[in-house]
């Protein structure tokens, strides 16, 4: 904690510098300084709780000792009542302590951006993304995260075709990075009269949502950009103007669109957002492969490697491959609770599995 008090001072002085709120690193700074405060004060709080329970030790130990020597009953079921309620107190916030050292990346700090995408099976792929929309959906709102749904393309017959979600709040990247890769479902299928067992694939990619001072460099004769109108198959829902954004980032192929603002300006902005966020994760993703030609070859992720199944029949189980982890409550976890899927990777990860940030 001594060298994260140190940085904090070192912050603060920077930002008292004249001119620090004209420097185009100004939120990055600030970013840190809330991530690094915030992480001093769950350590002071966790030792003053510890403190606290070692007194609350103290003074029952001196009770015990005074009401033995008067020759009184000790009242020990009520003293060990309150001794259990605050034991469980420390506990549980020693384990948020443990749980955010694991958020230790360069990008774990930030919100970030989840997009999910249908495998190949059309509508049986394309509703079980949809109930991935709504899982993640749920788990953020759960744990008191802001949602922002940036793109919705609609399926023809139900489900969708591709989502993209904006989720606020700190750590949000480094929780939902553990859900980055391809999830796999098991049931018997709603759109089949015979009611044969079906598998579908959906893959799920997250990415860190970055500041707009961050150096990723986008020449705009690199751009091609596209305007159209919003909403769905149409009635009140179609934009009677064109201010949904395509980008397409022509080096790289890599397109996004925006459609979640009235207007074209606000979502070319959040556009460019996420194609800044594409293109980082693509030069990570270039070094990472540099790093792993010098380490050897490790195995490669890849479409179809599934880290996740969801079975529903013959039998409920959700299950991470990674981890190991396991869950027979499938409509649980459907229902947002992912919170110790991602912790069991985070601990997984920690424990010196590949890095797949």
């Amino acid at each position: 904690m001594d060298g994260k008090r140190r940085r904090i001072a070192q912050l603060e002085e920077e930002m008292a510098r004249p001119g620090f709120w004209q420097d185009g690193a100004a939120r990055s700074l600030i970013d840190e300084l809330r991530q690094v405060r915030r992480s001093v004060e769950s350590f002071d709080e966790v030792a003053r709780q510890v403190e606290d329970l070692a007194a609350l030790v103290a003074i029952a130990q001196e009770e015990a000792r005074e009401a033995g020597r008067a020759g009184e009953p000790v009242n020990q079921s009520a003293m060990g009542a309150e001794l259990l309620e605050e034991t469980q107190r420390a506990e549980s916030a020693l384990e948020r302590l443990e749980l955010e050292t694991l958020l230790s990346g360069p990008y774990d700090r930030h919100d970030a951006i989840v997009s999910i995408h249908p495998g190949a099976g059309g509508t049986e792929s394309q509703d079980w993304a949809q109930m991935l929309l709504r899982m993640y959906r749920r788990w953020a709102e759960a744990s008191g995260f802001k949602v922002e749904v940036l793109e919705l393309l609609p399926g023809d017959e139900a489900g969708i075709k591709s989502a993209t979600l904006a989720i606020k709040g700190p750590n949000a990247y480094g929780y939902l990075r553990a859900e980055k890769g391809v999830h796999r479902l098991v049931r018997i299928s709603p759109f089949d009269a015979s009611g044969r067992r079906h598998t579908s694939f959906a893959s799920v990619d997250v990415l860190p949502d970055l500041p707009t001072d961050l150096a990723v460099e986008i020449k705009p004769e690199e751009l091609r950009i596209d305007t159209f109108r919003a909403g769905g198959h149409g009635g009140q829902y179609v934009n009677k103007t064109e201010s949904a954004v395509r980008i397409t980032h022509l080096p790289t192929g890599i397109v996004v669109s925006c459609q979640s603002e009235r207007s074209q300006l606000q979502n070319r902005e959040t556009a460019m957002r996420i194609l800044k966020a594409r293109l980082l994760e693509r030069k990570l993703a270039e070094q990472r492969e540099q790093l792993e030609e010098l380490r050897g070859d490790v195995g490669e992720i890849a479409w179809g490697n599934q880290i996740r199944s969801y079975v529903f029949q013959p039998y409920t189980m959700v299950k991470d491959h990674r981890t190991g982890f396991e869950t027979g409550d499938v409509q649980s976890v459907m229902d947002g609770e992912l919170q110790a899927f991602i912790e069991a990777y985070l601990r997984w990860q920690a424990a010196g599995a590949p890095s797949r940030r």
